[in-house]
């Protein structure tokens, strides 16, 4: 066995509600990861991953699909609903309708799910029919943090932007940002997506990765099992309310198996 398969895979994963599971297959079966959180979403982790600087990344489906065009995929099996925010007191825009007009759109990176959102956003409404100026319907303002997101719609940096419902809502709730709308993925939301370069001989037979989906299985199955402890984890270590954890519980489905390879 060569070296590379017995070192520890390097995952990139978005510090999410949805990453639970992940944590779980680590604490509770052992896997054999160094685990790196990306809270600026799938478009750094692109970055890290043509670097050679990860091994694996966990992300949204736009993101992997806009930034290197094919994936190796493993899905979760729901639709993720992104939500429309702008400043709270921009009144100015109080509906989707407001954004052809208002059309400074702030997105993490280029290329990354908020980004790739907002065609499908200005499809939805058939702007890009109407659209002949430019090659897009919005000006566009990478601001890299869903902290500097919220900062540049309130300062006029960007109109709206586009995030996670659920982690949009702990800002609804104390009046940082409001709610313009929401809009839902057209295809399952969530990749795991590995490097070509790292991983041996291929991801299809790497040994660590087949390790990874029977741990991340196993994870899985423990989420839906002790809801109360996956509460607790989402509420007390990462940035949702209790409630929001509880609320988000109702809805969120995992694929029984994760191993998918193409």
């Amino acid at each position: 066995m060569s070296e590379t398969t017995t070192t520890p895979l390097r995952i990139g994963y978005v510090p999410e509600h949805f990453s639970t599971p992940l944590y779980f297959a680590q604490k509770h079966f052992a896997l054999s990861a160094t685990l790196i959180p990306f809270p600026s979403g799938t478009g750094h982790m692109i970055t890290s991953l043509r670097a050679s600087e990860i091994d694996v990344g966990i992300g949204l489906t736009e993101g992997w699909v806009a930034g290197l065009g094919t994936a190796t995929a493993v899905r979760r099996r729901i639709r993720a609903g992104w939500a429309i925010s702008t400043g709270s007191s921009r009144t100015d825009i109080t509906s989707i309708a407001d954004l052809k007009a208002h059309n400074k759109i702030g997105v993490s990176r280029i290329g990354s799910g908020s980004y790739v959102m907002g065609f499908v956003l200005a499809d939805s409404q058939r702007w890009l029919d109407t659209n002949t100026s430019s090659s897009s319907p919005f000006e566009v303002k990478p601001l890299q943090t869903f902290e500097k997101l919220r900062g540049a719609v309130n300062d006029g940096t960007a109109d709206f932007f586009m995030w996670e419902h659920f982690t949009s809502k702990r800002y609804y709730d104390n009046g940082e940002i409001k709610r313009v709308g929401e809009i839902y993925t057209p295809w399952p939301s969530w990749e795991i997506v590995a490097s070509t370069s790292t991983t041996t001989p291929s991801p299809s037979t790497d040994p660590r990765l087949a390790s990874l989906f029977q741990k991340l299985d196993l994870g899985i199955q423990y989420f839906e099992t002790h809801l109360e402890e996956a509460v607790q984890y989402i509420s007390g270590t990462l940035d949702y309310s209790e409630g929001d954890a509880r609320e988000w519980l109702q809805t969120v489905r995992f694929a029984k198996g994760t191993r998918g390879v193409e």
